[in-house]
């Protein structure tokens, strides 16, 4: 099975915008003081070029949510050339651009989105909005990294013992994961995004893009769909949290992921189980127990909801950059670059340099 991501392109250009129009049956459904609009600028420059290079960018996510409106995604490629790819299935936006070998390879992309906070209300009796049969079993295949049989399914099966309701064994998977992982601030990036690897070595560390995809396997092995949100955290936390939001307004180190799981009984529930985890390392004083009053807090919300102090690019996974000679991403949330020497290192300041800023606009 080729788990690649397929993506259908929109055109090439020199400079060019995406526009997500808001939904009417969404738009006249929503006040204006549920929203706040940000626009996210992230400005790349490859500093080292070597023949014919490359830069890719993730633009904010190219759907309409409950709680993302992506209003436009508009770049500009400095002397290259640029086209925005999608994948609808993913929600995935990508923005390739070209220079030729006298050229400094300089890309900027303006995403200007509008978010508000997320919450599934678990005791709720209501219909949830119908989700369609192809949208559901997409997000129960597994992925390279992201496998559903073998150890991860036995560690599931055993997660979820006596559970008997989607919700039960969503919620056993949650708390699961918050008791037997932890956060390891070495691991570069967000993490590896390799579960296999995880249970069989019992190395529980990792990041947000190992916990969080630990909490999609397990669930989609035992007929839960799931899917990871890949995004950028671009706003202090409302909420009290050093640790889970910005101190200023440059986001270039802000990049996290959240996951969401399908109950049938409410719909998409959006969950982050490496939030909390990363509540207990970093906030003050720092190696908080799990029974402390402020990571208790973290549990409890963030099964069932996020603040959305975070701007989400894709659900994608496993994913093939447009024209790329190297191998696909286990996920993209990091600008892309390559040269005629291959695939640039994405955390190398001395070749790689970027920057994303935010401001919020209301």
């Amino acid at each position: 099975m080729n788990r690649r991501t397929f993506l259908r392109a929109n055109g090439a250009l020199c400079a060019g915008f995406a526009i997500a129009k808001v939904a009417p049956a969404l738009a006249e459904n929503l006040t204006a003081r549920e929203w706040r609009t940000f626009e996210v600028v992230t400005n790349v420059e490859l500093l080292k070029p070597s023949g014919v290079c490359h830069i890719w960018l993730p633009t904010a996510l190219v759907r309409d949510t409950t709680y993302q409106r992506t209003i436009v995604n508009r770049f500009a490629a400095d002397g290259g050339t640029a086209r925005l790819s999608r994948d609808k299935q993913n929600a995935l936006g990508i923005v390739s651009a070209t220079y030729a070998a006298n050229l400094k390879p300089r890309l900027t992309l303006t995403s200007r989105v509008s978010l508000r906070n997320y919450t599934v209300d678990l005791s709720s009796r209501e219909t949830p909005p119908p989700v369609s049969s192809a949208e559901l079993d997409y997000f129960l295949r597994p992925s390279q990294y992201v496998p559903t049989d073998g150890i991860v399914k036995e560690t599931a099966m055993k997660a979820t013992a006596g559970a008997t309701t989607d919700t039960e064994k969503a919620r056993a998977i949650y708390e699961w994961v918050v008791e037997n992982t932890f956060r390891d601030p070495k691991i570069r990036g967000c993490g590896r995004g390799d579960i296999r690897f995880m249970l069989e070595s019992g190395d529980m560390g990792g990041k947000c893009a190992d916990l969080n995809a630990l909490y999609v396997g397990l669930a989609r092995s035992v007929g839960l769909p799931a899917r990871h949100v890949y995004g950028l955290r671009i706003a202090k936390s409302e909420r009290g949290y050093r640790s889970l939001g910005l101190a200023t307004n440059t986001a270039t180190k802000g990049q996290h992921c959240r996951a969401e799981v399908y109950l049938r009984d409410h719909g998409w529930v959006p969950v982050d189980p490496a939030d909390v985890r990363k509540v207990a390392l970093e906030e003050p004083p720092g190696n908080l127990p799990l029974n402390s009053e402020i990571v208790s807090r973290a549990r409890a919300s963030l099964f069932g909801s996020w603040e959305m102090n975070w701007m989400a690019y894709n659900y994608a996974h496993d994913v093939e950059l447009p024209g790329s000679q190297g191998n696909p991403l286990v996920y993209f949330m990091y600008p892309q670059a390559e040269t005629a020497e291959g695939r640039v290192d994405a955390f190398d300041p001395d070749n790689f340099r970027y920057e994303i800023m935010v401001t919020e606009m209301g």
